[in-house]
């Protein structure tokens, strides 16, 4: 096959309703540089990332004293060194309060992920929607925006008409989202595809007349991409089955006490962390298949339940309450839970670069921006915030760095990665979050 169109998506009817299964960028649809799209010279799409982790690093000052490329990740996030190259690290900057009060688990967002602290719970125009707004017209799915702990709630991303939006907390319900049917007729009856069904019979097993015409016509480097592509679909479909499946029983489990708020909010991190990792397949396949370039992850939301397992306390609680160990120089129970949140965004970036487009791979044409709610949390501080940014968006950021600048404002973040992605203001935000010079040393 000499060509392909960049929008081809293969098709297959579940129920007497039509459903697709997008294709990834394969070289056929390339030309010969393997930069741009061969029908109309197009550039090949920049997408963009958000991935929430609540609760920051930890007590003690946790930045590394170099800057520039030559520095050492902090224990924290010593699990993200396979992806040092492609990670810029930012340290040192604040969310300023102007007078206002400090809400806990929600200013520190709000100041940096919207350029403005008020003293109504205010929150719209986040980083992600502005950008969404320039990279991500006319796709499937403007943005999509999951919650790994259980919660709608637990979601920062919020539009400048209608504030916050709601996550989608089930993987199964998200992949029913992305398969199911491309529109709907107004005069037919609404149908709802049936997750059992879909999952079970697979996606692949739809479309697999299209599937076979397509393969046929394919170079070898094509096939051998798509074999793959497909091969990690299957995987995710049957991962996704076990959720659908009912539990053995167990004669000695027997119905405790109904429990308090603060407990129905808790959860076995392992949990949430199982469910982050289908979502991230989920979210690669979408961003890679052009059904959107905009995608929102939180693990949990700002003051976490999450919990060890056989441990009572939860990650918040050991924020507060566990001593810093005097020889490590932090608290070694609440270090547990963000090393397991980083091995998360690490699964997340291998992901993403696992996926060939071309001359780069999905993530160095992505930013996976991540962010928390405070810098020191059992001071519940709104200095010296932790950003984490990865890939390099198209080749519009350089990598590689620690970025430190104490005392500026946390604002220069999400600016900078604006003006990365296209968005046209010369400044952004109020009061003396406001700022109007990016970090221009990695801009490209």
């Amino acid at each position: 096959m000499k060509s392909m169109d960049r929008r081809r998506v293969l098709r297959g009817m579940l129920g007497g309703t039509a459903l697709s299964v997008g294709l990834p960028i394969l070289d056929c649809m390339l030309n010969t540089n393997g930069d741009a799209f061969a029908a109309d010279g197009a550039p090949i799409p920049p997408r963009f990332v958000t991935w929430f982790w609540g609760l920051g690093l930890g007590e003690q000052d946790w930045r590394p004293k170099a800057t520039g490329a030559n520095y050492e990740l902090p224990p924290q996030l010593q699990v993200l060194n396979p992806m040092k190259k492609k990670l810029n690290l930012f340290s040192g900057g604040q969310v300023f309060l102007d007078g206002q009060a400090n809400n806990t688990h929600f200013t520190g967002v709000q100041g940096h992920f919207t350029g403005k602290v008020t003293s109504a719970a205010e929150f719209y125009g986040s980083v992600d929607t502005l950008i969404g707004d320039v990279i991500g017209r006319g796709t499937r799915f403007r943005s999509l925006e999951v919650s790994c702990d259980g919660d709608p709630k637990a979601c920062w991303s919020a539009r400048l008409d209608t504030g916050k939006l709601s996550a989608e907390v089930s993987p199964v319900a998200l992949y029913t989202r992305i398969f199911g049917p491309e529109f709907k007729d107004p005069n037919a009856a609404e149908f709802t595809p049936d997750p059992e069904v879909m999952i079970r019979r697979s996606a692949l097993s739809t479309v697999t007349e299209d599937r076979q015409d397509l393969i046929r016509d394919l170079g070898a480097a094509d096939r051998a991409k798509l074999d793959n592509f497909f091969t990690a679909l299957r995987s995710l479909e049957q991962k996704l089955d076990i959720q659908l499946q009912k539990p053995a029983p167990l004669p000695s489990c027997t119905r405790p006490a109904a429990p308090g708020e603060q407990e129905k909010l808790s959860t076995l991190a392992s949990d949430a962390m199982e469910r982050h990792n289908l979502f991230v397949s989920l979210l690669t396949h979408a961003l890679a298949c052009g059904q959107t370039r905009v995608a929102n992850l939180c693990i949990t939301q700002g003051m976490s339940g999450l919990r060890r397992e056989g441990e009572a306390s939860n990650h918040h609680t050991y924020t507060h309450e566990e001593p810093v160990d005097p020889v490590l120089g932090y608290q070694p129970k609440a270090a547990w839970f963000q090393s397991l949140y980083m091995k998360g965004l690490l699964d997340f970036a291998t992901a993403l670069d696992g996926v060939q487009e071309g001359d780069k791979t999905l993530l160095d044409r992505s930013i996976l921006y991540g962010y928390t709610d405070h810098g020191a949390p059992r001071l519940h501080s709104v200095h010296n915030f932790p950003f984490l940014v990865l890939g390099t968006g198209n080749g519009r950021i350089k990598t590689g760095q620690h970025i430190s600048a104490p005392g500026d404002a946390a604002t220069r973040v999400g600016f900078t990665m604006m003006q990365a992605m296209g968005v046209s203001l010369s400044a952004w935000g109020t009061g003396s979050n406001r700022v109007t010079s990016p970090f221009s040393d990695i801009l490209v």
